[in-house]
């Protein structure tokens, strides 16, 4: 790999440029950012070595894309378009299937692996960029088969470096189960931080009042909108189901409540206890 294209230079495509640098030590690194701060901050950090443009694509090795999900549509059929014959192009994107989707008929196809590493923090920008990020974390690869062998051995190669653990779904599948324990999370903590700002005008109150539990749970409404408006776009039907279910359990919990029923309540939240048991198996 000598060179490396980073299309986003914030947290998820800084941290990759980082440990891009480790992998391969010898290869320039460029970063494309609609942000010229971005860029300059990066090439300060040494995240990059220089700031690039599009035209720029057709000497690329490996190009990440690591934009909101929208631009990633837009944008992806115009990077195969400039890249060479024997280029990779990987996207890390919390959606998946309207990204296959639109270019599932182009020509370099074979070129694109698409995938997204269940990795990241509430912050963003270069400054949040994270050296190990993705060590042990999950990375879901998408239609695999539609990818060159030779192109799924490099990208492989390059996820065992990162230390990945690696799963393969159909994009229809991936956005379905990510709707669950992803975006209805994000969901979940922004509506949290709505209702307590409302009510709590005080700020000072929020501070000097919120504990741990309060903090761990709005941590995910620090997140960029930017980024996660546009999945809510992409995965509208997948998520307005999910919090259909949701909304039923908050309505029932509230409902075991107004009937004073606490044997009920504790019965729920004893039930959902189980969740220990599963996230301590992917720990």
């Amino acid at each position: 790999m000598k060179e490396i294209f980073i299309i986003g230079v914030g947290l998820i495509g800084g941290s990759m440029a980082n440990d891009m640098r480790r992998i391969y030590s010898e290869s320039k690194i460029s970063g494309i950012d609609n942000k010229a701060e971005h860029l300059s901050r990066a090439i300060e950090l040494g995240i990059i070595d220089e700031a690039a443009s599009m035209a720029d694509i057709r000497r690329a090795d490996l190009v990440i894309l690591a934009i909101p999900v929208d631009s990633t549509v837009e944008i992806l059929p115009q990077i195969l378009d400039r890249i060479g014959d024997e280029a990779l192009v990987i996207d890390v994107g919390s959606t998946k299937e309207d990204i296959c989707e639109v270019v599932k008929d182009h020509p370099k196809r074979r070129n694109f692996l698409a995938t997204h590493p269940i990795a990241g923090t509430e912050f963003s920008g270069p400054e949040a960029a994270i050296e190990g990020l993705f060590r042990g974390k999950t990375n879901i690869i998408c239609e695999v088969e539609e990818t060159a062998f030779k192109l799924q051995e490099a990208a492989l190669d390059i996820f065992r470096e990162l230390g990945m653990r690696i799963r393969y779904m159909k994009p229809k599948a991936h956005d379905r189960h990510i709707a669950y324990v992803s975006h209805l999370s994000h969901i979940s903590s922004f509506m949290l931080g709505k209702t307590v700002i409302e009510k709590e005008k005080n700020e000072r109150d929020i501070f000097d009042m919120a504990g741990s539990g309060f903090e761990s749970t709005v941590r995910l409404a620090k997140s960029s909108p930017d980024m996660w408006t546009p999945i809510f776009r992409q995965n509208k039907t997948n998520v307005i189901e999910t919090l259909n279910e949701y909304i039923c359990n908050l309505e029932n919990f509230k409902k075991l409540m107004e009937q004073e029923d606490f044997d009920g309540v504790y019965s729920e939240m004893k039930n959902t206890n189980y969740i220990k048991k599963i996230l301590k198996g992917i720990e």
